[in-house]
């Protein structure tokens, strides 16, 4: 436990195993095709790299930059693109690599400004699916963990800027 209201739910090994089983998903799906694989920032920087290290079809990266928090635990609702893609992403496969989807508005944004970019196909890989509160009919295809309600930080999320750093997944009670 790193503090009071912090618990883990999913330890470092844990989150290691399910990586390397996403990206064997991964590879075998896109074995031969030209990739992109698309990490949103700042939450997913180190999925991302993790993922990205066990990624056997020499995929292009790039990195892109959406906000809908600030610095609460509830979407502020308003999606604003603070980084786009540098790199053509026409007849490509991309695959966006994000840390968690939750009621989707992110995702469906993202997912819509890259499909009007004339991609192959798109499909998102995220560290943790939370359909609780889906608001958008967004398909999650690479899922490394399903999680429950609560406010998750730690390996690379974030609660008002903090505890990104944590190597484990935790749940956190933001009201103490």
């Amino acid at each position: 436990m790193w503090n009071r209201g912090i618990s883990v739910l999913y330890s470092a090994k844990e989150i290691e195993d399910r990586i390397r089983e996403m990206a064997a998903e991964i590879n075998a799906m896109y074995a031969g095709k030209p990739l992109v694989l698309l990490c949103v920032l700042k939450g997913a920087f180190m999925f991302f790299s993790d993922l990205a290290k066990r990624i056997t079809v020499h995929p292009e990266i790039d990195f892109v930059r959406l906000s809908s928090y600030g610095n609460c635990d509830n979407s502020s609702g308003v999606i604003s693109f603070t980084k786009d893609i540098e790199i053509t992403i026409i007849n490509k496969h991309v695959l966006v690599v994000e840390d968690i989807v939750d009621t989707g508005a992110t995702m469906d944004f993202l997912c819509r400004q890259l499909k009007a970019r004339g991609v192959a196909s798109l499909r998102i890989a995220a560290l943790m699916d939370k359909k609780e509160r889906r608001a958008f009919p967004v398909k999650v295809d690479f899922v490394g963990f399903k999680v429950p309600c609560g406010f998750v930080v730690g390996y690379g999320l974030d609660y008002a800027e903090k505890y990104r750093e944590l190597p484990e997944l935790c749940l956190m009670n933001v009201r103490d």
